[in-house]
């Protein structure tokens, strides 16, 4: 009797923690884009799907040590579309003090609000007067699909 017990209690385990993964309106959407992908080209493009009612994330290789930044609010061309509910730099961790010059993130978060077709762009510049002004540039355009009971 025991060794029946134990797969069937190890099925809803795992069910259960499947179901725990899943559910909430977040699917962890995200698009990153490196450093590198900078270098070979300044000005990059990208498209995103998503549902209304999730949250998505945009992950931009950023370096504080350089005076350059992002702009802190993203350019939201249909605000009744999709909002920026986040932003924030972020350090990789490391086990001692990183050297210096080491880049970071910086990470948006955004949530779609209902259907429809939205852009969000972002530039890199040094802010103070006479700084280089959009030295990289990202622009996302945002598909937003029907998603049911988040309309």
């Amino acid at each position: 009797m025991k060794l029946k017990i134990i797969p069937i209690c190890l099925a809803l385990a795992l069910s259960i923690n499947l179901t725990a993964c899943t559910s909430g309106k977040s699917t962890g959407k995200s698009i990153e884009i490196s450093c590198d992908d900078f270098y070979k080209s300044q000005h990059i493009s990208k498209q995103l799907e998503v549902t209304a009612g999730e949250s998505f994330t945009v992950i931009l290789c950023s370096n504080a040590s350089t005076g350059f930044r992002w702009s802190d609010s993203a350019q939201i061309g249909s605000p009744n579309v999709m909002e920026q509910t986040k932003h924030e730099y972020v350090m990789k961790e490391y086990k001692s003090p990183p050297p210096p010059g080491t880049p970071g993130q910086e990470i948006w978060t955004f949530k779609a609000l209902r259907p429809g077709t939205s852009t969000t762009s972002m530039e890199y510049s040094r802010p103070w007067e006479g700084g280089e002004k959009r030295e990289w540039t990202f622009k996302l355009t945002v598909v937003v699909k029907s998603g049911g009971k988040y309309e």
